[in-house]
Formats: C-alpha cells, sequence, structure tokens
C-alpha cells in the first residue's frame, strides 16, 4: 500500500494565483504609461529650456549678438576652443532631433534678418546667424509618447498646446498665436 503525498499545490491553487497577478499587472500598466509620458514630456521642456540658454550665450559670446539658426550650429564649440553650447545630444544629430519620444526642431525666426557678413567664433555658424529664432517639439506618437506640443522663441517662454503642433508659429519675436504659457 502506498502512502500518497499531499505536498505541491494544486491547480486551483496555481490558477488563482496568476489571476491575482493578472489583476495586479492590469492596474499597474497604465500608470507605468502614463508615467513615462511624464517623463517624455518633461525631457521635452527640458530641451527646449537648454536651447533658449545656449542661444543667448551662443549670441552674447559667439554670435556677435545673434542666434544660431540650426542645432549643429549649437553643438559646435568655438574655434579658439571650448566646449559647446549645447549637449551633444541636441547638437550633433540632423533636424529634428529625435529625444525622449519627442521630435525637437530648432530654426530662424519669420521675420528674421540674417547676418551673412557677421563672423561667428564656430565655423558651422558661417552664413547662418539669425535675429530671431523659435523652437519647437512634438511626439513622435501623440498620446502615446508624449500628449502636449512645445513651443518657443526668442523670448524664451514655452508654451504647450494640447492639441496640435506649434511648429506654423514661425514668428521669433511674438508669442504664439495657440498655445498655453507653461507654468
Amino acid at each position: 500500500m502506498r502512502i500518497r503525498s499531499n505536498k505541491g499545490f494544486t491547480l486551483i491553487e496555481l490558477l488563482i494565483v496568476v489571476a491575482i497577478i493578472g489583476i495586479i499587472a492590469a492596474i499597474a500598466i497604465p500608470g507605468l504609461l502614463r508615467a513615462r509620458m511624464s517623463g517624455n514630456e518633461a525631457s521635452a521642456i527640458g530641451s527646449l529650456r537648454a536651447i533658449n540658454s545656449s542661444q543667448q550665450a551662443y549670441a552674447s559670446g559667439c554670435g556677435n549678438g545673434f542666434y544660431a539658426n540650426d542645432l549643429n550650429v549649437l553643438g559646435e564649440g568655438p574655434i579658439a576652443g571650448g566646449v559647446p553650447f549645447i549637449s551633444p545630444d541636441l547638437g550633433s544629430l540632423p533636424s529634428p532631433v529625435g529625444k525622449s519620444g519627442y521630435d525637437v526642431t530648432l530654426a530662424a525666426g519669420s521675420g528674421n534678418d540674417t547676418m551673412g557678413a557677421a563672423v561667428p567664433c564656430n565655423p558651422a555658424g558661417i552664413g547662418g546667424l539669425a535675429s530671431e529664432y523659435y523652437a519647437f517639439a512634438d511626439p513622435q506618437s501623440p498620446g502615446a509618447s508624449g500628449v502636449r506640443f512645445f513651443w518657443t522663441n526668442t523670448l524664451g517662454t514655452v508654451y504647450f498646446d494640447l492639441t496640435a503642433s506649434l511648429s506654423g508659429e514661425t514668428d521669433g519675436a511674438m508669442a504664439p498665436g495657440a498655445g498655453q504659457v507653461l507654468q
């Protein structure tokens, strides 16, 4: 006669554990996705603020009072030596720069007076100086990588819109016709 051992789990017990894990995952995943979108949006805001800061540094130290009209110009340091005006993740790639789920673009403003004769301190800026600029960051997958569209210009204020890209706002000296000020 054999004695049966009652060690181990029954199929019902294992199914209950799997169901509990599934419920916990269903609750946690949307929160994780929202946290990721929030992080992507924070990165886009940080990128636009970095562009504003680097443009001010470039205009005062290298551009003879004029701004760069491309991220590559800001990504190159002065000829005499020194560090670039913006970090390599923004300044060394073709425009638009894909960063943390957002496409970041920098351009010269529409009412722009370019100074081809002024000589900047780095070769990338020759023929590419601008009296005003604008930059925008659009989500690569709206609703998935981010919800808000961001925009900034020479004034340094960051604006956002929930419904559409502000990329058509090309004035580098005035507030955009759409969007809200980021608090």
